[in-house]
């Protein structure tokens, strides 16, 4: 697994593929999507697909494909190398969302939430298979937000595939346990050999779990935060924690408009039905950007 790509452009999204199995074109086959890395505050959220066909799930079992968060880093690695091994029967993709691209997606003037980017990426992935042709018939997906309902919508988006959606799917469907595997070996990677584009060396050995509710994750963002730039952007600064330290730590903005005066109209004023002969004087800005009162609605 390359992330050498990742290393020149982490405040994205980058979506690294596995050699596609031939076997996988022909013979009827099921996959699995989970994810690894949704709650810290820390690093890159990975989501991961796994393909083979569904005669190969017992040999698939046999190589220890689980629950990868009940795994050791070396474990994990270890049956990503099986999985290699066996390219011509498994394949993979992991999308990596960068801390950068998820908080500028949750404070984006559209609040894009985290559930809403989970359900996009594993739709996204499973579409990216669909697309080389792997003959899917069954899909085992690690729930977001209610399984049924979750079900639900993947079922209508992918009417000829049989979908299964449960919570800790990765723990009961080998093939979703595999997913899981790739996930989080490709984030580990993505935090060991993190660069840092603001050229500063940071302690992550003194950073804990990455989890919020961990004192020493905390004790590190506030150690780490500056006071006009805020985090560096290996931080989800969208998460609750990193707001109140940088509205206790940072240096307040205030925007004012030079050219804003008491005869400006309020914003509500334009949806308020207009009087006859109402001569308001209107912002510049308005006239800048093309808004019109409304008459009627």
């Amino acid at each position: 697994m390359d992330i050498s790509a990742l290393k020149g452009n982490n405040s994205s999204v980058l979506t690294l593929d596995s050699e596609l199995p031939n076997i996988t074109l022909t013979e009827d086959c099921c996959i699995g999507i989970d994810e690894a890395g949704r709650g810290p505050v820390l690093g890159p959220m990975v989501y991961g697909i796994a393909y083979c066909p569904i005669s190969w799930i017992s040999e698939l079992e046999a190589l220890g494909a689980a629950d990868s968060k009940q795994l050791k880093e070396e474990d994990r690695e270890n049956i990503l190398d099986k999985i290699h091994a066996n390219k011509n029967k498994i394949g993979y993709s992991v999308s990596v969302l960068s801390p950068n691209f998820i908080s500028c997606s949750m404070l984006g003037r559209e609040n894009y939430n985290l559930n809403e980017m989970s359900h996009d990426t594993a739709i996204s992935l499973l579409k990216r298979v669909l697309e080389k042709g792997v003959k899917v018939k069954e899909a085992y997906v690690d729930t977001v937000g209610p399984p049924s309902k979750y079900q639900e919508k993947l079922s209508k988006l992918f009417p000829g595939i049989e979908i299964t959606v449960a919570s800790k799917a990765d723990d009961l469907y080998p093939v979703c346990g595999a997913a899981s595997i790739c996930a989080k070996v490709c984030r580990d990677r993505c935090l060991n050999e993190w660069k840092f584009p603001e050229k500063r060396q940071y302690n992550l050995e003194a950073a804990g779990s990455g989890y919020p509710s961990d004192p020493n994750v905390k004790q590190w963002l506030i150690d780490n935060v500056e006071n006009v730039f805020g985090f560096p952007q290996f931080v989800r600064f969208s998460w609750s924690t990193c707001e109140a330290i940088l509205q206790k730590k940072c240096v307040s903005v205030v925007w004012e408009d030079e050219d804003e005066d008491e005869n400006t109209p309020k914003i509500n004023s334009f949806f308020k039905k207009a009087k006859a002969d109402r001569n308001i004087s209107r912002h510049r800005f308005y006239h800048e950007i093309g808004v019109h009162s409304l008459t009627q609605i």
